[in-house]
């Protein structure tokens, strides 16, 4: 046990957080709750078997540094505490704290409270220990991402609360995953957008002390302004009550940084600037609010973030995997490492990695790659194009070519002396790879925060008459950002995979502002698909997505409009056949806004544009929950109405549809399955053909 509390203790300096080691006695703090005293809530993160950390907000006027009194107890009634610590807070921390308090049971649940010396309490907060490594009991989680309280409501997180209140204990949520863009730190303000954004409202939720203005929204300068959006998220009560109820993972996506952000870069139209004091103020204020276990550079301070000096300095050379080697550069992406892999039970390993920190840059972000865009065919980018401009160097063999055809032009390759894109980085990639050989777990689930499914469309096959011919060779992709068109790396990872006969891999992602449920494959007919796992992609708590994007801005009457908002002869309005678009294919699409008739449509589906999809909705709200046993992976997609204001319902408003997707566990070599349920609604473009 000593040993081991050592460990403990070691581990929480890493983690800047106090340590405390739960030992049994009766409850001796004066608490009356006072949740003015603590405006954010209370917040726990990252348990494992043993542990859990423990996270709250304090704010005190002319003082620099405060204590406040920890209790944890087995019963919601605090007639059993088990652990009780006192903790410092600074106000060189924006006054949180983080408390990493170990000695617990596995698989319990436990309660927590924070109280001030006068007795001043927060509200209680409920978390979940994981199960011991070698219990075999199922394990629930839910995966969310994209949460945009600028203009949306977070009425998912109601709905997920309202559902495991009234569920029997041993169906509800041991977790919640959360993938990315916590906050966006993008901002409207309301004189800014008074026509709102799409059919929203824009709400006036912060105001950046020190910001900077950009086109027509604003962003954060330093760490008071990323601190502030933060502030004025967990405000929100539905978000709020979802952090007292659950332990969260978190994980950052871009909007935790930067909208366009890579390594410390930001990129804001075609200027690319070196932003290594914003990335460190990101790191710092994700550090202060969110409860996990991420790394800091070796001696840092127990009690704050202990941000290292940079300097905004241009970044000259890259190194031969795209990593920006200027020391200022590697200060910020290394002062806080957030990949890192989470066990429950023996059914589930949690391998949760960063896509935006090591990146190299995205081939189709920049200016040269606009010469493959086409407004006759618009979204649409050659796929050829995308494979060779993520390749670099080393496409078909070493031997690049020099230019790439496309609308009868020979487009010089700009990556030809380009390594292949990375989104991993090598040091994070050598890790991820060796948590996945070596995991013990039925289940090796990749916390990716971006989507891994191939996203594509058949234009070749349009009919003569409707607009001029298709200007690529073959396929079209819908542009990258994500391992859907990192295909080196992507294949890099899924080679290693099947070579290894790993079995009982998973994806779950975010990002994408839209639901997902398929097969895993390094590549697509007319190659090889050879699936090696099964991925989903949940859709966004609140941001809009792409089907709400079109509804305002496709033009009515272009000649592409029916493959993305079809109507129908009976529709009243338009429907989002974009859904079919990626599924189906251009055929559907078209027969269905001739007749209206989705057997029809289903009919000429081209069975070789994506057999790695079960289901796809470009327009879907909402969570992901996953059910993890020694046979079976579960996942339900849980979808709400457009979250245009915050419901008064305790069920957090209507329901759209239920869909589940269940896979049973492979042998090694053999081949993944997916089979798709409704359970609820009717979400008639987005599920596979039969």
């Amino acid at each position: 046990m000593g040993f081991n509390r050592r460990k403990f203790v070691q581990a929480a300096v890493a983690f800047g957080a106090t340590a405390v080691w739960g030992i049994e006695s009766p409850s001796r703090m004066a608490w009356r709750e006072s949740r003015h005293h603590f405006p954010e809530g209370v917040a726990s993160g990252d348990p494992d078997s043993t542990s859990v950390m423990l996270w709250t907000r304090y704010p005190v006027e002319g003082r620099t540094a405060a204590r406040l009194h920890l209790e944890v107890s087995e019963d919601q009634a605090f007639q059993s505490v088990v652990a009780r610590a006192e903790t410092a807070i600074l106000a060189e921390a924006d006054w949180t704290c983080r408390v990493l308090v170990g000695g617990l049971k596995p698989a319990a649940v436990y309660w927590y409270r924070f109280a001030d010396p006068e007795g001043f309490g927060s509200r209680a907060g409920r978390t979940v220990t994981a199960p011991a490594k070698n219990d075999d009991r199922p394990v629930r989680f839910a995966f969310i991402s994209c949460q945009n309280a600028n203009d949306g409501a977070q009425n998912a997180y109601r709905r997920m609360i309202f559902e495991d209140e009234r569920a029997p204990p041993q169906d509800q949520l041991g977790f919640v995953l959360h993938l990315g863009d916590f906050i966006y730190e993008i901002v409207w303000y309301p004189e800014d957008r008074p026509q709102g954004m799409y059919d929203r409202r824009v709400r006036d939720l912060v105001r950046y002390a020190h910001g900077e203005k950009i086109d027509d929204f604003h962003i954060p300068t330093d760490v008071e302004d990323y601190r502030a959006v933060y502030r004025a998220y967990l405000h929100d009560p539905d978000l709020q009550d979802a952090r007292a109820r659950w332990p969260f993972v978190n994980m950052w996506d871009n909007h935790e940084f930067s909208w366009k952000g890579w390594q410390a870069l930001q990129k804001f139209g075609n200027a690319t600037r070196p932003a290594q004091t914003r990335k460190i103020a990101a790191n710092q204020a994700f550090f202060e609010y969110q409860p996990a276990r991420m790394r800091r550079p070796g001696g840092a301070s127990l009690d704050k973030f202990d941000a290292p000096h940079v300097v905004d300095a241009p970044i000259g050379k890259f190194d031969r995997h795209g990593l920006g080697i200027e020391p200022n550069n590697l200060a910020a992406i290394n002062s806080l490492k957030g990949y890192r892999a989470l066990r429950w039970g023996r059914n589930v390993e949690l391998i949760v990695t960063d896509q935006r920190s090591y990146r190299s840059e995205e081939p189709l972000d920049r200016e040269e790659a606009k010469a493959f865009s086409s407004k006759d065919f618009p979204e649409f980018v050659p796929e050829e194009a995308m494979a060779i401009l993520d390749a670099g160097h080393s496409y078909n063999g070493g031997n690049a070519p020099a230019f790439i055809r496309y609308n009868g032009t020979d487009i010089p390759n700009f990556r030809r002396d380009a390594p292949a894109q990375t989104i991993l980085g090598e040091e994070q990639k050598r890790w991820f790879l060796e948590q996945l050989r070596k995991s013990e777990a039925t289940w090796k689930i990749w916390g990716n925060t971006t989507a891994t499914l191939d996203m594509r469309a058949d234009p070749q096959n349009l009919p003569s008459g409707l607009t001029r011919p298709w200007p690529g060779a073959g396929y079209a992709g819908f542009g990258g950002g994500d391992h859907s068109s990192a295909y080196v790396e992507r294949g890099e990872i899924y080679d290693f995979i099947r070579d290894h006969g790993i079995t009982g891999f998973a994806t779950v992602a975010g990002d994408r502002h839209s639901f997902w449920a398929g097969l895993a494959a390094k590549s697509l007919p007319p190659n090889n698909f050879e699936p090696v796992g099964i991925a989903f992609v949940t859709g966004s708590v609140s941001a809009p997505g792409l089907v709400e994007a079109f509804e305002h801005s496709f033009p009515k009457q272009h000649a592409m409009r029916s493959l993305f908002l079809g109507q129908g002869p009976a529709d009243l309005v338009a429907q989002p056949t974009i859904n079919m678009l990626l599924r189906d294919g251009v055929l559907s699409c078209l027969e269905y806004a001739k007749s209206g008739d989705i057997g029809k449509a289903r009919a000429v589906s081209n069975p070789d544009l994506s057999p790695h999809l079960s289901f796809v909705d470009m327009g879907g709200h909402g969570y992901a929950v996953v059910r993890a046993t020694r046979t079976t992976f579960e996942t339900e997609f849980v979808c709400i109405p457009r979250p245009l204001e915050r419901s008064d319902r305790p069920d957090g408003g209507a329901l759209l549809y239920r869909a589940q997707f269940e896979s049973k566990m492979w042998r090694p070599g053999g081949s993944p399955k997916l089979e798709a349920r409704i359970l609820e609604g009717d979400p008639r473009f987005s599920i596979a053909r039969t």
